[in-house]
């Protein structure tokens, strides 16, 4: 069974109940628009905590939720829009350095703008199959070279017989 209100209750939350609409019915006609959904700008999608909202006129994208003191959207950040900005970026970069590369004066000179002959003049003929008169040098090492080889040799025998004169007195004083 359900028990009367004292007359002091509803007629409190029957003001507050006009109190409201009026104060909705103000806000409403005093320039907050509703969202122009009627005749399609937005387009809204529910996500799970809130809504995404599609501008059709401007294509921006906004992230609408409630946060507790009411609903906010927030634009959500195109990549597009920023790639499309790194490339006007290095477009405009591109054409000043091309400007500054045209301002320049010729730094080389003496260059040809005919191309360079195909064969190489540096590379040597390959001997003909019937050349009997071939014969391979080899050139030998000079003195100063051979002097340097066998004082590394001696250095290198030398350490070598003391390495194995020292490991022979750690092995027979540990015996």
């Amino acid at each position: 069974m359900m028990t009367a209100a004292p007359p002091s209750k509803l007629v409190a939350i029957a003001a507050a109940a006009v109190m409201m609409f009026g104060l909705g019915r103000a806000s409403h006609a005093a320039g907050q628009p509703a969202p122009d959904t009627e005749n399609g700008r937005y387009t809204l999608s529910p996500v799970a905590d809130g809504v995404i909202r599609l501008d059709t006129r401007t294509g921006a994208v906004s992230n609408c939720a409630n946060n507790g003191t009411g609903w906010a959207c927030y634009l959500v950040p195109d990549e597009r829009a920023a790639f499309d900005d790194e490339i006007g970026r290095l477009q405009s970069e591109n054409d000043k350095l091309r400007q500054q590369l045209a301002e320049r004066e010729p730094t080389v000179s003496g260059k040809i703008d005919e191309a360079l002959p195909k064969s190489d003049t540096l590379k040597k003929p390959e001997p003909q199959a019937g050349d009997s008169s071939r014969k391979i040098e080899i050139p030998l090492p000079s003195d100063r070279d051979m002097d340097h080889m066998m004082s590394f040799l001696e250095q290198a025998w030398r350490r070598l017989v003391d390495m194995a004169n020292r490991m022979q007195k750690d092995v027979s004083g540990r015996i």
